[in-house]
């Protein structure tokens, strides 16, 4: 009786440590989402995960868009999306997302290559290679819009983020609008010249972690345990000594370049190396602003979705105030988890 007693006791307590809830969160290869790779790869994810009794699981994606489709339809708790593809993906899909945090944004890390070309006004009459509706398309139209032209003035042609390196390779190939590694890469071959770059619209390009609203309601300490992993890793990071290179040359790795590689893609990717940072600029009205121009841009190209009758179909909140329908909130930019980091509260 008392080896049935100490058998069932085991069991339970095997049920018990089993009943943990399990996350899932996606990212894909970029300069600003690397940490995530160091941060499985070094135990800070589950050390984080842990403290909170809860499971996390990080998955690494090597088609971006492929990441975004996977958190849509249900498979991921959590992703690593851009603003404005949080918005014209999962929340015109009628997820309702929240941001937990905008990891950075791109100052740079995007750009404009003509093939033996040197102006950006040499762009009329081209094919664009790019992903199609996605930051990338409206980082081109917003390009465009500098030097006088728009989109009836190139064509566009959607092509895999995965896939740009390879088809800039080929002859017919001579624009394409795309991001840190790939633009990296492109720029290094023959003939290949940046034209406009990211920098020249500053805190547009939003990189960010982005969760289910109704996992975070249900659990919160799921933002309490990725916003801590975070900064821990920002931590690391910005700290100059030899974990700090041992990480980044990881991340380096990661991505498929080397520390001096990935330095020069983190030097054109404005992050926010502290809770402080990202809850100062998540807190700006600027974020409204540019949220509108985002939007605006969506309804012109039909990605907020058939019956969006104008760009603020569908409502975003952030702490400035609410643009579009307050009826219909799907993105939110909440600033609760980071202000518990910038309290000292995780």
């Amino acid at each position: 009786m008392k080896r049935l007693s100490i058998l069932l006791l085991a069991l339970t307590l095997s049920s018990t440590a089993s009943a943990r809830d399990t996350f899932k969160v996606c990212w894909s290869i970029y300069a600003g989402w690397m940490p995530w790779a160091y941060g499985v790869e070094q135990g800070i994810v589950q050390k984080w995960a842990d403290k909170y009794d809860i499971d996390i699981e990080v998955v690494q994606f090597n088609d971006y868009i492929e990441s975004i489709n996977q958190y849509t339809v249900g498979e991921f708790d959590a992703c690593s999306i851009t603003n404005m593809d949080t918005l014209t993906i999962p929340a015109a899909g009628g997820v309702d997302n929240t941001v937990l945090i905008i990891n950075d944004f791109s100052n740079g890390n995007d750009g404009i290559v003509l093939k033996d070309k040197t102006s950006l006004a040499d762009i009329k009459g081209q094919k664009v290679n790019l992903v199609e509706l996605s930051v990338s398309h409206y980082f081109l139209a917003r390009a465009l819009e500098t030097v006088g032209l728009s989109e009836r003035d190139i064509q566009v042609v959607n092509t895999s983020d995965a896939d740009m390196v390879a088809v800039y390779g080929t002859p017919e190939v001579t624009a394409v609008a795309t991001w840190n590694p790939p633009l990296g890469e492109i720029l290094s071959m023959p003939g290949a010249n940046q034209v406009f770059d990211s920098s020249q619209i500053p805190g547009e390009i939003l990189d960010m972690l982005v969760v289910k609203t109704e996992v975070l309601e249900k659990s919160p300490e799921l933002g309490k345990a990725l916003t801590g992993a975070w900064f821990e890793l920002m931590e690391i990071m910005q700290a100059k000594d030899a974990t700090a290179k041992a990480a980044k040359t990881f991340m380096a790795q990661a991505a498929g370049t080397d520390l001096a590689g990935y330095e020069a893609q983190l030097a054109t990717t404005a992050m926010f190396y502290t809770p402080e940072a990202a809850l100062k600029f998540t807190n700006s009205p600027d974020l409204r602003t540019t949220m509108q121009k985002v939007a605006e841009f969506s309804f012109e190209h039909g990605l907020l979705g058939e019956g969006a009758p104008d760009a603020g179909f569908i409502g975003i909140e952030t702490p400035a105030g609410i643009y579009g329908d307050r009826n219909n909130i799907k993105l939110r930019f909440n600033p609760a988890w980071l202000q518990m980091a910038v309290d000292g509260d995780l």
